[in-house]
């Protein structure tokens, strides 16, 4: 079954349709064919283009993109993936709280305090230096 179509008009340089021109009758294509495969070509071309795939996923992730976008640029497997992806990025970092609130100074440093070692049994106070 053909593809839908869609009619596109736009304005370039004389010159660069005059180069096309050329390119399409040396190829024996029409303009057209040309123009639609230079297009398949440079699409295809900024899909494997990491800086591109980072603003794409940026875009995505900002919601300036919808997922349809990302599917019809990078195919249906990377798009599910940067979907994932958004999914299991929180956004909002949990907060830590105390269920009894903050211990007072008394109960935090009651007790005895421990001396550092060495780790050969002697405190570092004892050690002299050589």
């Amino acid at each position: 079954m053909a593809e839908e179509k869609t009619r596109v008009d736009f304005n370039a340089p004389k010159s660069l349709v005059k180069r096309a021109d050329s390119v399409s009758e040396v190829l024996d294509i029409s303009r057209t064919r040309l123009l639609i495969e230079a297009l398949e070509d440079e699409l295809e071309e900024l899909a494997n283009d990491e800086a591109f795939r980072r603003r794409l996923g940026d875009a995505y992730y900002d919601g300036r993109v919808e997922f349809d976008t990302v599917e019809a640029i990078l195919g249906r497997e990377e798009a599910m993936r940067l979907q994932l992806l958004e999914a299991s990025i929180d956004r909002t970092p949990p907060e830590p709280r105390l269920e009894d609130g903050h211990p007072s100074d008394d109960s935090f440093y009651e007790g005895e305090m421990p001396e550092w070692t060495d780790g050969r049994g002697s405190s570092s106070e004892d050690e002299s230096p050589t």
